[in-house]
């Protein structure tokens, strides 16, 4: 594996695009230019990479001292300077490509990444480890709707929906990892509640997502949140039946389809209200 690669490998790759593409979507419906667009999705990817590279560097001894050579900074494919090096100028991009966005979405992004570099800092340990979850992706609809052509808050319910459903990304992220961070003396929330308890916790959460964006926006429900609350419920059950098995990761992918389901139905509500 070479530098680059392992790199890029270290910095949560899957995390980070995934909130970019959100972020862009979000940004798209609100009637950005292609401009706008890529300043977006140039702020949040780097805000998402300095995130995760800091991330893995905090973790390096604990993810070797348990074997994790899925890990490159841990594994020692990647110099630990050179990590660091590398979120330190994600970090300054993406504070200084968020300023694209205008003063008032360049302070909230700081507010954003400074909550998510407080869990990599030591927050992830503690009980109030959802925390950072739920107020950095709690504000991006705001960092979109303030950069925006409008300049506005978004509504609250918006807001509440993205802080349940990164709450829920937490509960549901850390679940595979559970037995390697308690034994490094990783504690965070959901290791103090156990495997059980956070995935139901994690289920609930996804499932509140739906039904707040179902029924926040002014109005009668939308087709879809009337199919999208329902379907997610069924997809989940299925999931936790079949996760009873030994070995199984129905549970898990269950959390997953229902987090995209969420994802879609904040596009659609989102771009009625940003």
């Amino acid at each position: 594996m070479g530098r680059i690669e392992a790199l890029a490998r270290s910095c949560h790759p899957l995390p980070s695009l995934a909130v970019t593409v959100v972020a862009v979507a979000l940004a798209a419906i609100t009637g950005r230019s292609p401009g706008g667009l890529v300043a977006v999705a140039a702020a949040v990817l780097a805000g998402q990479l300095s995130v995760g590279w800091l991330n893995d560097l905090l973790d390096a001894g604990r993810d070797a001292s348990v074997g994790r050579q899925d890990k490159p900074v841990a594994a020692g494919a990647v110099p630990r300077t050179l990590v660091a090096a590398a979120t330190i100028a994600a970090a300054v991009a993406a504070v200084l490509l968020s300023l694209l966005s205008g003063v008032d979405a360049t302070l909230l992004h700081v507010v954003m990444l400074c909550s998510a570099w407080a869990y990599d800092l030591g927050l992830k340990a503690t009980a109030f480890s959802v925390a950072p979850y739920a107020l950095s992706f709690g504000l991006l609809p705001a960092f979109i709707s303030l950069g925006g052509p409008g300049q506005q808050w978004p509504p609250v319910w918006l807001m509440v929906a993205a802080a349940t459903l990164g709450s829920a990304a937490h509960f549901a992220n850390v679940l595979p990892d559970l037995a390697d961070d308690a034994a490094t003396g990783v504690r965070g929330l959901p290791h103090r509640l156990g495997e059980s308890a956070s995935a139901g916790t994690a289920a609930a959460l996804a499932l509140l997502t739906g039904v707040v964006l179902a029924v926040g926006p002014p109005g009668p429900v939308t087709t879809a949140g009337l199919v999208a609350v329902p379907a997610s419920a069924v997809i989940l059950v299925i999931g936790r039946v079949r996760g009873r098995r030994p070995g199984s990761r129905a549970n898990f992918n269950a959390l997953l389809a229902v987090a995209v389901v969420d994802v879609v139905l904040l596009i659609i509500t989102g771009g009625v209200e940003l």
